[in-house]
């Protein structure tokens, strides 16, 4: 039996109590967490994309989120526009799309986002970021 403080394992392929393989991931289980009796700890993709939109948001220079797709620009503007989360064995990957300020260093811009994404996220979930891609889709003069 592991103790009560041993890591959980990062869900990559869940599986339908049928024995299915279910098609997306829509939850990632928080590898660092401890484990108890009680049970375990998940959290939902969506969640760390709420989590992702509002960081990057409140970065330097982002104007807006930006859709992945082309199709993406006839959907209905929401937070989470333009935010990919994916559970991996390495940790999080996360892209997102975002619409820079004109004018400003477009390479700073990202990487303050890619760094302020992965410490956010880190911090919040207790979870490891593999990677955080950010794609900068259109630039805007604000106002």
């Amino acid at each position: 039996m592991a103790p009560p403080h041993a890591l959980e394992p990062l869900s990559v392929e869940p599986v339908a109590t049928d024995g299915r393989r279910i098609r997306s991931n829509t939850t990632v289980e928080a590898a660092e967490a401890l484990s108890s009796e009680l049970g375990k700890i998940t959290i939902a993709n969506e969640a760390v994309a709420q989590i992702v939109a509002r960081t990057a948001a409140e970065s330097y220079g982002v104007v807006a989120m930006a859709p992945r797709a082309p199709l993406g620009k006839l959907l209905p503007e929401r937070p989470t526009r333009g935010i990919a989360v994916k559970g991996t064995p390495e940790g999080l990957r996360i892209d997102l799309h975002v619409v820079v300020e004109y004018g400003l260093n477009l390479a700073e811009v990202g990487a303050t986002v890619r760094s302020r994404v992965a410490y956010e996220v880190a911090r919040l979930t207790g979870l490891t970021v593999a990677a955080v891609e950010v794609h900068i889709e259109d630039v805007r003069q604000s106002g």
